[in-house]
C-alpha cells in the first residue's frame, strides 16, 4: 500500500506528536517530567511510552498480529490503568493516533487519491483500539481482584483482633485456650 510509504516518510514527526497526546494527558508538572527525561531508569513511564508507541506504530504498517501487538499495549495501558484515568483517557492515545496521521499525510492523502487505503489504515487502529480496550480490562480486574482481596484479608484480621472470630481447632490444630489453661 502507497499509504504505508507515505507513513514511512513521516514516521518521526506522527511519533513525535503522537507520544505528545500521550504526555498531554497527565498533570503539567508530570508531562514535563516524561518529556525531559526519556532515560529507562530515571523516567520509565517516559521510556515505555516512546518504545513501545514506536514499536505500535511499526506494527500497524507491518500489518496487526494481536499476539505481537499486545504485548506492547500492556506496556502502556497497564500504568494507565493504574493512575487516575476513566476508561475514555486511559484509551483516547489510540484513537488519537487517527487525527495525528490526518493532520500529517493528509494533504498528500487528497493528491495521490489514498482515500481507500486511509479507511484501510483507519480500521486498523479501530483493531488495535479494541485490543487495548481487552488489555485496559484486563488489567482493571487485577486491580479489582487485588482491592478485594486486600478488604477481605483486613475485615478478616479485625475480626480476628476483636476476638469477635476464633478459629476451630482442626485436624492437626490444638486448641490454644486448652494449650493455655493446661
Amino acid at each position: 500500500m502507497k499509504i504505508f510509504t507515505i507513513l514511512a516518510k513521516h514516521r518521526p514527526a506522527i511519533l513525535r506528536r503522537w507520544v505528545d497526546s500521550i504526555v498531554e494527558t497527565y498533570p503539567p508538572e508530570t508531562a514535563q517530567f516524561l518529556r525531559s527525561k526519556r532515560d529507562q531508569y530515571h523516567n520509565p513511564v517516559g521510556h515505555t511510552i516512546l518504545a513501545e508507541t514506536e514499536n505500535l506504530f511499526q506494527h500497524l504498517l507491518e500489518g496487526l498480529d494481536r499476539a505481537k501487538v499486545t504485548p506492547f499495549l500492556d506496556r502502556i495501558i497497564r500504568v494507565r490503568a493504574i493512575q487516575d484515568f476513566t476508561p475514555s483517557q486511559a484509551l483516547y492515545f489510540v484513537f488519537a493516533l487517527k487525527y495525528i496521521i490526518r493532520e500529517e499525510i493528509g494533504q498528500e492523502i487528497d493528491s495521490e487519491a489514498l482515500e481507500q487505503e486511509l479507511v484501510d489504515l483507519e480500521a486498523s487502529i479501530d483493531m488495535m483500539a479494541l485490543m487495548a480496550f481487552e488489555v485496559y480490562m484486563a488489567c482493571r480486574e487485577k486491580v479489582y481482584e487485588l482491592k478485594a482481596k486486600e478488604v477481605q484479608q483486613n475485615a478478616y484480621l479485625l475480626l480476628r483482633r476483636a476476638e469477635i472470630l476464633v478459629e476451630k481447632p482442626g485436624p492437626g490444630r490444638q486448641d490454644n485456650d486448652a494449650n493455655r489453661r493446661g
